[in-house]
């Protein structure tokens, strides 16, 4: 039958793992498939261990080379953990020793805690008990990192819990009742009846321990409380432990009564024989010696006693086997037969020793050295030299558990100062870094605020320059006027006057009466009436243009305008309102208007690659409008970033408020129209000077 469900469990396994063709390109093993195999080694209890433990093998190879960490930590702890189970302590410390290091690299707390667990379920189970110790207090510090819930909750409690059953059996019965009491604490605030049940519990027996029989009471009665709130399936069980535990109380204290009473009512619970034979064999000695103490009746101590140690050779259990010859002992002496008692007491300790039963090997001292005053002296020594042995060792490892409490306590204090020293200097270069940005913010400031002020004296240097360039033009145009006015009073005053003095002679020449001298002297005055009408003509004319002719702005536009079409080849025409007093309109309006054309201009010949521009400059209302346009290859206007001449050209708009608007796309050419207010400054215009009619 085994072999048939081996063959059929290989059969659903080769059947489950096998992969279809598409499925071999896959680098990655399934999970469910690694499920299959751990699920395999943990129920099928018809293979052998080592079968077991092949499926095992073979799902920790497929879950190491799973990529996600979550997943794959997972994976490790539940095949971790099957070890355990297994009792294969070889491939659970490999495994656990791999999964404590990922686990720890990955900050997985849970699953780190998780193993440090089955690490201390591990040493418990083997009797390293202060390592085991160890390992739930860094089970408890990794389930301390989890965020604040339920679960994170309960898992600390149970470590706490934990802690206390193995602080109670090294009496270290103060730090087992500190971590009791934390444990009861937190399943009060979750309100897990069982477990609240447990840690009464384990309150109890250290306060037994401490020989606090009233508080022990206590405990296990609140225990029983909690038990009969809860829903366990074992419930009945719990029950019967809580009955031995309270009787146990009763019998340590010498309240054989009581313990009689108790140990009764335990006995008489259906079917605890054949459900719990073990509880049933402790309680059946442990009620007879009650007996024996009570009612003095040895003949049903030694029946009780006779079935209860048939009970435990079939049981085997060496270590209460100690307390069975030891109440055989106490019997055999209350029947007034030493040299048996002391036969069972010397049994009693031999085998209380084997089994390091320290308690009862004390106690079996103390009965030879009353059943036996001749050897007394010996049995003193030795109960002595035990005693002091087994209080050293008991320091020993109380001191031990200290330490590890303190060490842990101290590298939790040391994690914290660590915390908080972190925290000081990541506030410290927080602080740098915002003084550094505040410093660079400054200097950036200071440096644009340098910038504009450098700019700004630029512009004034520029602007103080144009007004001295059409100063300079302005004196020219006066000279040439001044000029003008000289040649036309020269002509006026000395060339006619002159003509006419010849005029008049020639006239009175006209006496003569001959033909000849008469038509000459006509023709002479002819021509000279004509000459003098030239010149006066030509002297009017030149006295006229010094006054009507364009004055310096529109001139220097003209000569820029003139300057680049040579230079460029691209033909440009101007246009503009000869109405308008060009030269009165304010400094900064001429300057920025004359930059403006000017940058536009560079930008139709660098950028634009125009071919043709106009530019027009003309009155509408109260307003200048400046236009130009060209037929280059235009640009986008929508997009953020504006060269640097098409900045300055919208700078100097709005410094003499003017409203600019750019029209163009790419491929149809750029109109720049501009609209300025029209401001004038009051000007000294020269007199025009009133020539003689001649």
């Amino acid at each position: 039958m085994k072999n048939l469900t081996y063959i059929f469990l290989l059969i659903i396994f080769w059947g489950c793992s096998k992969k279809s063709p598409e499925q071999e390109v896959v680098s990655y093993p399934r999970v469910d498939s690694i499920q299959e195999l751990v699920n395999i080694a943990k129920t099928a209890k018809e293979l052998p261990l080592g079968d077991r433990k092949v499926y095992l093998e073979e799902a920790e190879t497929k879950a190491l080379k799973l990529t996600a960490d979550t997943i794959q930590l997972e994976q490790l702890s539940q095949i971790s953990l099957a070890y355990l189970k297994l009792e294969d302590s070889l491939g659970f410390r490999k495994s656990n020793s791999i999964l404590l290091k990922m686990a720890e690299e990955a900050n997985a707390y849970k699953i780190l805690g998780d193993s440090y667990w089955d690490l201390a379920l591990f040493m418990e189970n083997k009797g390293v008990t202060d390592s085991a110790f160890y390992h739930y207090k860094e089970a408890l510090k990794s389930f301390e990192q989890l965020p604040v819930d339920s679960t994170s909750k309960s898992l600390r409690a149970r470590m706490y819990y934990n802690m206390a059953r193995l602080q109670d059996s090294y009496k270290d019965y103060l730090g087992g009742e500190i971590s009791a009491t934390t444990a009861i604490k937190i399943f009060d605030e979750l309100g897990d009846n069982y477990r609240l049940y447990n840690s009464y519990s384990a309150l109890g027996m250290l306060a037994n321990g401490m020989g606090d029989s009233e508080k022990a009471l206590k405990s296990y009665e609140k225990a029983r409380e909690y038990l009969d709130k809860s829903t366990r399936k074992n419930k009945a069980d719990l029950i019967l432990q809580n009955q031995n535990n309270i009787a146990s109380v009763y019998l340590n204290i010498e309240n054989f009564d009581r313990a009689k009473q108790a140990y009764q009512k335990l006995l008489s619970s259906p079917n605890l024989k054949e459900e719990k034979p073990e509880t049933y064999e402790k309680a059946l000695g442990s009620l007879a010696y009650s007996i024996l103490k009570v009612d003095n009746d040895t003949e049903k101590a030694n029946e009780l006693l006779h079935e209860a140690f048939m009970l435990n050779v079939e049981s085997g259990d060496k270590y209460d086997r100690a307390r069975l010859h030891y109440y055989n002992a106490e019997l055999s002496a209350a029947k007034g037969n030493t040299k048996e008692a002391i036969d069972e007491a010397k049994e009693a300790y031999a085998i209380a020793k084997e089994t390091y039963n320290n308690d009862r090997s004390l106690d079996a001292l103390r009965l030879l050295n009353r059943l036996d005053p001749a050897n007394s002296q010996s049995y003193f020594e030795e109960y002595n030299q035990l005693d002091e042995t087994i209080s050293e060792e008991e320091r020993t490892k109380r001191d031990k558990f200290a330490r590890i409490r303190m060490e842990t306590d101290d590298i939790i204090e040391e994690n914290q100062l660590l915390t908080k020293e972190k925290q000081l200097w990541i506030g410290a270069s927080l602080l740098l870094i915002v003084f550094g940005i505040i410093i660079l913010v400054i200097i950036s400031l200071y440096v644009s605020n340098s910038r504009l002020k450098f700019k700004q004296r630029q512009q004034e240097s520029n602007q103080e320059i144009y007004n001295l360039m059409l100063s300079q033009q302005g004196k020219l145009e006066e000279g040439k006027q001044l000029e003008q006015k000289r040649i036309s009073e020269e002509l006026h005053d000395g060339i006619l006057g002159e003509m006419l003095g010849i005029r008049l002679i020639l006239s009175g020449l006209n006496e003569r009466d001959d033909q000849a001298s008469i038509e000459q002297r006509a023709s002479l005055i002819e021509k000279l009436q004509g000459v003098e009408e030239e010149i006066r003509t030509i002297s009017h004319e030149l006295n006229h243009a010094s006054y009507e002719k364009f004055h310096n702005f529109i001139v220097s536009l003209e000569d820029m305008i003139n300057d680049i079409q040579k230079s460029s080849g691209m033909l440009c025409s101007f246009t503009y309102d000869n109405k308008i007093p060009w030269d009165n309109l304010l400094g900064d309006i001429k300057i920025n208007a004359y930059r403006i054309i000017q940058e536009s201009l560079k930008n139709c010949v660098k950028h634009a690659k125009s071919k043709n521009v106009s530019i027009c400059f003309q009155a509408v209302d109260d307003n200048l409008k400046l236009t130009i346009a060209d037929d280059g290859v235009g640009f986008d206007t929508s997009r953020r970033k504006k060269g640097i001449g098409l900045r300055n050209i919208i700078s100097r708009a709005k410094k003499i408020k003017g409203v600019l608007d750019i029209d163009s796309k790419p491929g149809s050419g750029t109109t720049i129209n501009m609209s300025i207010p029209i401001k004038y400054v009051e000007l000294e215009v020269p007199e025009k000077v009133n020539v003689l009619n001649a």
